[in-house]
């Protein structure tokens, strides 16, 4: 049964005469978990109830969401939504909290998962209360903010000034070098992080900034971005693995992800990568769970972290991991998060998601000239339909091409993830076919925008 809002009064009692029901508690967005229904299901399959905590701005979406047949979001047992912001350090902290202990007599809480970054750090504080599976405290704490991470992570760390709040205006930055990326330390989806080129522009930009953010000054270190990817149980790995990723810094100021890459490191660089990982695991302490974790390779070759998160990855890298392996993800987590034994195979074909960059104006048309493959427009609040997975001997191959904005809205310049069009997803038995393949379905591919008048 579903209820919004759905926390019982503290204190309410299970009925009498019965066990608390065991449940599972998922946390993050709304949109995401939905998007994601395989967590859904395989909760589902083992008869747990599902109690889902997420930001009270998804509340009119799950509202709707529950009055539509068929919804994933039906399987969700009961929904609590809690108020904070991203930019706000621990504001949903104590929502969490409450809606944890209103319902910790009417349930038996056995597992918990952050499914998504905002909420992974209470979280955390729920699964050590409760003696569950999860990263550790030092892991859902520090993931969640990249000062933190600069403290406790300093082997790899590049330049990097932590400017608070309360120093804005007298933070010297006469040392920082130059290009240096500025970015506030607890935000996501690239929002609000940006390449700097010389002192006044530094000065001017860190000023922009909200006064109650935290804010990072960092060397930019240039050359391929990569992400690592594992699974961790009892402290020790049982898979991991390195996505090659292209960002617009190549040719613009901003950092937004224009695609991911699943088994296209290999050699040297992999090791590397791999390596460094191991090390930052143990330093986090983790415990239970999967990271994602954005890298670099300096001058040098030596791996520099960007930032690291105890959650599963965005964008479309658990799709991903499926064309490449052949099995979904979701499932291990899960495991994980229950204490079962959790294992993962290794990629037997390469997988691209690619996002298409636009000209800014009104989104007219997404069109693809591609034999039996045709636009799916998702839009930003709709659930995306699941890609299609093949077999490791299949030829190249195009899987799906989504559009995530409404047709004849105003679509801007790149500036966040969240000012994404459309991508594809494509997978092919090697990295050679996967490069040719891009190629011929991005001409095939057309974004049609109109300019937008100039106002009076």
């Amino acid at each position: 049964m579903n209820t919004l809002p759905t926390l019982p009064p503290a204190g309410t009692p299970a009925t009498p005469g019965s066990e608390r029901p065991a449940a599972f508690l998922l946390t993050g967005s709304f949109l995401a978990i939905c998007r994601a229904p395989r967590y859904l299901e395989e909760l589902t399959r083992r008869g747990l109830k599902i109690l889902l905590i997420t930001p009270a701005v998804w509340r009119e979406q799950a509202e709707s969401a529950l009055r539509e047949a068929g919804h994933p979001a039906a399987a969700i047992d009961a929904i609590a939504f809690v108020e904070g912001s991203v930019d706000r350090e621990g504001s949903f902290n104590a929502g969490v909290v409450a809606a944890v202990r209103g319902w910790e007599r009417s349930y038996e809480i056995i597992g918990t998962y952050a499914a998504g970054e905002t909420l992974v750090e209470p979280t955390g504080l729920v699964a050590d209360a409760l003696n569950l599976p999860s990263p550790g405290l030092r892991a859902s704490r520090v993931c969640r903010s990249k000062y933190l991470q600069r403290l406790h992570l300093g082997e790899f760390n590049p330049y990097s000034l932590v400017v608070p709040p309360g120093d804005r205006a007298a933070a010297d930055l006469s040392g920082v070098p130059f290009p240096a990326v500025v970015k506030p330390a607890t935000r996501h989806s690239s929002s609000g992080v940006q390449t700097v080129t010389d002192a006044g522009q530094l000065a001017a930009l860190v000023a922009e900034y909200p006064e109650h953010e935290t804010v990072l000054v960092e060397e930019k270190v240039p050359g391929q971005e990569f992400s690592v990817e594992a699974l961790i149980q009892h402290g020790r790995i049982v898979w991991d693995s390195v996505t090659v990723k292209q960002t617009t810094d190549a040719h613009a100021e901003t950092f937004v992800e224009l695609s991911h890459t699943v088994s296209g490191a290999v050699g040297l660089e992999r090791k590397k990568l791999l390596a460094a990982n191991k090390c930052l695991l143990h330093l986090l302490d983790f415990q239970d769970g999967m990271t994602h974790s954005e890298w670099r390779l300096d001058a040098d070759g030596h791996p520099k972290l960007m930032e690291v998160a105890a959650r599963t990855p965005g964008d479309g890298l658990t799709v991903l991991y499926h064309l490449a392996t052949g099995l979904p993800i979701e499932p291990e987590i899960i495991k994980i998060a229950l204490g079962e034994t959790a294992e993962y195979p290794k990629a037997t074909r390469h997988a691209r998601q690619v996002y298409v960059e636009h000209e800014p104006g009104i989104l007219e048309e997404v069109s693809v000239d591609w034999p039996g493959v045709s636009v799916e427009w998702a839009g930003e609040g709709d659930l995306w339909p699941e890609v299609p997975v093949g077999r490791p001997e299949d030829p190249p191959t195009l899987r799906a091409v989504f559009v995530q904005k409404e047709k004849g809205s105003y679509v801007g310049p790149l500036r966040s993830s969240e000012d994404r069009v459309a991508n594809f997803f494509i997978d092919a038995p090697d990295s050679v076919a996967l490069d040719e393949l891009e190629a011929r379905v991005r001409a095939a591919i057309t974004v049609r925008t109109a300019p937008v008048e100039p106002a009076g």
